[in-house]
């Protein structure tokens, strides 16, 4: 049975991963907060919170694949992707990551609406995304060393 073409995955080159692929985990970063701050300003509190998660993610992911020259591991934690990659950070940003950590699970599957939504109100979102633009600029940063 011949196979499909459509469905053959290409191998990666490593041109792609050291120039192109770190570049586009970026541009989506870039995407991701810019959603949070959208979903921020209607008042979608928790999706802000998950997509200033989301954001910082694939922004380590691109510096993962730039300084270590493999795809990054299907994981959504931030502590292990920084520490993987060894990025020197300011101590406060490195405590930030720490928090937005723990944002991760409760608001990508939230158990109870009622009580997210009391946890992620206006006050408690918007330094987490003001926080996150910070880190998103001092990761690009990073890219270009």
């Amino acid at each position: 049975m011949p196979k499909n073409k459509k469905f053959e995955q290409k191998p990666i080159e490593k041109y792609d991963l050291m120039d192109k692929r770190p570049l586009e985990w970026f541009r989506q970063a870039d995407y991701d907060l810019k959603t949070a701050e959208i979903m921020f300003d209607n008042k979608r509190y928790i999706y802000a919170a998950f997509m200033c998660h989301l954001a910082i993610e694939k922004a380590l992911k691109g510096l993962y694949t730039r300084k270590l020259h493999e795809l990054p591991p299907k994981t959504h934690n931030l502590i292990f992707l920084l520490e993987k990659i060894k990025a020197d950070i300011p101590h406060d940003m490195y405590d930030f990551i720490f928090t937005l950590n723990g944002v991760s699970v409760p608001t990508r599957y939230p158990e109870d609406l009622k009580t997210m939504r009391k946890n992620y109100t206006k006050s408690t979102t918007n330094p987490l995304l003001e926080k996150s633009k910070e880190v998103l600029q001092c990761l690009k940063r990073k890219l270009g060393k």
